[in-house]
Formats: structure tokens, sequence, C-alpha cells
């Protein structure tokens, strides 16, 4: 997932906002304890969901694909007054886990866990969303962003996570890579649906912005 040097990388972070101490000792754990750390968002793309939630100021987020909560607790960051933010996971063995930091934060009565298959889930939660952060199954990429865009506000924003997929939307698909495909599908939906406006970042491994028209 680099793309520009890891000393770039370094620079870039130490010239951004510090990681908050919460969300350094969620960080720690998840590489101590968690298998696949390399899913946590991390300090530089935590700062960028956490600016990016303070400029919007969402009455109401939603999380697809909680990890360790690390991503949900950056995007609470930018809650409006008496917000609230919806993650949902299908992991059951990370509930705990995921709770333990919630609980930690000044938002712990303002974000809900769900646990099970989003695509059940989210049409039982009956909000309309400001921001909506993609960052789950990528083979189900395409269904989630049909069913969220009708639950969006004019303005709301979608952030769709690992859109450059290591680089591998460059490359020559193998027949069994499905996920690979998806994401080249989903990345000209993107692109192409009437519906939204979208800038593709390189940021580690690739995060579109998307403004719902």
């Amino acid at each position: 997932m680099h793309f520009i040097s890891e000393d770039l990388e370094d620079y870039v972070a130490n010239h951004s906002q510090a990681e908050p101490e919460l969300l350094a000792k969620l960080n720690k754990e998840t590489h101590q304890k968690i298998l696949q750390p390399r899913m946590l968002s991390g300090h530089f793309q935590g700062r960028v969901l956490s600016m990016l939630s303070k400029i919007i100021r969402p009455k109401h987020v939603l999380e697809i694909g909680t990890y360790t909560g690390y991503a949900a607790l950056c995007l609470a960051e930018g809650l409006a007054e008496n917000g609230t933010l919806d993650t949902i996971d299908i992991e059951e063995e990370l509930v705990d886990f995921q709770k333990k930091y919630f609980d930690a934060s000044e938002w712990k009565d303002q974000i809900f866990q769900h646990l099970g298959n989003a695509i059940d889930i989210i049409p039982t939660l009956n909000k309309k969303f400001d921001l909506v952060f993609i960052d789950a199954d990528k083979e189900n990429y395409v269904h989630y962003f049909h069913l969220i865009v009708p639950l969006m506000n004019k303005g709301g924003i979608i952030l769709s996570d690992n859109v450059l997929w290591s680089g591998k939307v460059l490359e020559e698909v193998k027949p069994n890579d499905k996920s690979t495909s998806v994401l080249l599908e989903y990345n000209q939906l993107l692109h192409t649906d009437p519906r939204v406006e979208t800038v593709l970042l390189p940021i580690r491994d690739g995060l579109t912005v998307s403004r719902v028209l």
C-alpha cells in the first residue's frame, strides 16, 4: 500500500495533526493482538477522516466495516451536537475490543455498534446520513453504494477506502480475483454515476470522496 516512500510517508504524518492518545493506544493494541493490523486506518488517514468529518459536521454517520474502531472514533470527532454514528461489522470476536475503546471516548453514547450483514442492517437504521465510510468486503462495494445513495442527504459525502487495492487496479486481473474486478467496476461507477461527483485521492491505499448531488 506504499505508493510513496516510507520516509516521505513519515514526513507527511509528522507534519499532520498528532494522533490522539486514545487512538495511539488502540493502534498499538491492534498491532499486538489482532490479525491483519494493516487494515487499521492509522495515524495519517485517521487525521484525514477526522478533518473531513469536522468540515462536514455530520448529524448522522454510517460506517460499513468497523474492524477495531479506529476510523469510527476519527469520524466521531466531527459529529454535530447530539449526532450519531452507526458502525457495522460482521466479526463477532471484535465487538468487545471495539466497545472498550468506544466506551473510553467522549462519544460513547453516540456510537452504535451493529453486528451482522450490512446489506440487511442498513435498511433498518431509519436515518438520512450526512457522511458514510465504506471500508468492508470489496465484493459488495457496488451493492453498498446503491443501497446508501438514496439514504443520503443532499450534499452528503460517501468515503470509500482501498480503491487502489495495492495498485492492482492497474494490473491485469487474475481470473479468480473478484475483489479487484469489483473495485474496477466500482471506481468506474463513482466516476460516471450522475448522482455523485467524485475525486479519488491517492491516500494510503486509495480513498474516494463522493459528494451526493
